[in-house]
């Protein structure tokens, strides 16, 4: 595996977002999303390409809600940030769930 050779990685910043049934080959589902982090190594899962634009049949918060819940389940770490706020390698990962509707 790719983490075996070159890793571990400090943070992996991965796509989660826009995916469907119908096109498996485009992009990850969140939960394959959390299993390619684990097989890289990843200390940090950031998930990215879920939020701007609606390209595919799920809500625009789907993806982030589903691959917080994997990760929690398989104990990855994950940085969460509103856009513009800073990430800082072992040292700051933001984690608030500010996509739900009750903190928006």
């Amino acid at each position: 595996m790719l983490g075996e050779q070159y890793g571990p990685f400090d943070i992996a910043i991965l796509e989660c977002g826009q995916y469907n049934t119908y096109w498996p080959l485009i992009h990850m589902f969140p939960e394959q999303t959390v299993k390619a982090a684990i097989d890289l190594g990843a200390k940090v899962l950031l998930p990215v390409h879920w939020g701007k634009f609606k390209l595919a049949m799920h809500d625009w918060n789907d993806p982030i809600i589903r691959v917080v819940n994997k990760a929690n389940e398989e104990s990855l770490k994950i940085a969460t940030p509103l856009m513009g706020e800073s990430v800082i390698l072992n040292k700051n990962y933001p984690s608030s769930k500010w996509w739900l509707a009750d903190n928006l």
